[in-house]
């Protein structure tokens, strides 16, 4: 059993975050987004993953290494230019010759993957397909499927009148390796539009698994990004546990901050400065009497005295000055510098 991620996207909704760093590795309360993959992986028992890559490739494989670190072997592809989610497959046909599990490198879930492999073999099926339930259904293209779980079809974003389920694709799959010898070689090819309807089609052995209560977002828009962490923060991600939430760093003994916010190591917090619900990257600097409230400050930024950020995402080495105001919806890039009493903010 093997793993392939697909991350070679170039995170252009996450922009101005993703300018220097790739979306995959951008950080979920202070860890890179794709270890939280990596650990689904490593609960089903799955060790061996490749990793397939286009944007910033060297800066993924430099973070992550061989993976050792975290208990896996990884290896990586990179391909010479953006080929589609199923051409990224065939790309890597090389490293991934076995049945595989597949994932989309923008998706955050506590999806039990034993269960959908355990079905997977049941079924016999040639590739299995999970579905996530979304409140409005509308705005997504929908799965149907038969009352034994085979996937009936796909509806690309349907008008009221023809929307019958809630499902949409979760952006996993698990792969028998001869759907490999379908899939053209050095082509564009997607799974979503190209290989799936192939396999309607051809009468594969082709179903749909779908979870209960399972937690699932697309970290790839800054209102997600935001959201995600706010529900890590209050536990709200089943089988990911903040058990750590606090590191080495100074907090002045007048300063505040609450139980569910993570300070990482080397901050400096002096007094009167509160830190409410909102993660701190390494060697950030908070002066006397700044408020942080519902946010995420990425490392070594530095935060003066009176400044007030309210639900605000702030990239790296950025310098916010006193008495700045960044409220709700504001997305700072790397090293952003707001001079003394600055105020920003706009819909996410």
């Amino acid at each position: 059993m093997q793993a392939l991620i697909l991350a070679g996207g170039k995170g252009t909704r996450l922009r101005p975050l993703t300018v220097y760093t790739p979306k995959p590795v951008v950080p979920i309360c202070n860890r890179s987004f794709l270890l939280y993959q990596i650990d689904t992986l490593r609960r089903a028992g799955i060790t061996n993953i490749t990793l397939s890559l286009s944007y910033q490739p060297f800066k993924i494989e430099q973070l992550l290494g061989d993976g050792s670190e975290y208990g896996v072997k990884i290896k990586y592809t990179t391909e010479p230019q953006p080929m589609g989610t199923a051409g990224a497959y065939k790309f890597a046909e090389e490293l991934i010759r076995e049945r595989t599990v597949v994932f989309n490198g923008d998706i955050l879930t506590d999806l039990d993957l034993e269960a959908v492999l355990r079905e997977h073999e049941e079924r016999q099926a040639a590739a299995t397909i999970v579905l996530a339930p979304v409140e409005n259904p509308s705005a997504y293209g929908l799965v149907e499927t038969e009352a034994d779980g085979r996937v009936r079809r796909f509806l690309e974003k349907p008008k009221p009148d023809e929307i019958s389920v809630n499902t949409i694709n979760a952006g996993t799959y698990v792969l028998e390796p001869r759907l490999l010898d379908l899939v053209p070689a050095n082509e564009s090819y997607s799974f979503e539009y190209d290989l799936f309807p192939d396999l309607l089609k051809r009468g594969e052995a082709f179903y749909a698994h779908v979870p209960d209560k399972t937690y699932w977002i697309d970290i790839g828009t800054p209102a997600r990004y935001l959201q995600v962490h706010h529900d890590l923060l209050a536990d709200r991600v089943g089988h990911v546990r903040l058990l750590e939430r606090r590191g080495d760093f100074d907090l002045a003994t007048s300063a505040e901050v609450d139980d569910r916010s993570i300070i990482a190591d080397g901050c400096i917090i002096k007094p009167g400065a509160q830190i409410i619900n909102s993660v701190l990257g390494q060697g950030c600097y908070v002066d006397e009497r700044a408020r942080i409230e519902n946010a995420v400050v990425w490392a070594h930024t530095r935060i003066y005295a009176d400044a007030q950020l309210d639900g605000a995402i702030i990239g790296r080495g950025c310098h916010i000055g006193r008495a700045v105001q960044v409220g709700h919806g504001a997305v700072l890039g790397d090293k952003t510098s707001l001079t003394d009493y600055t105020k920003a903010g706009n819909g996410l």
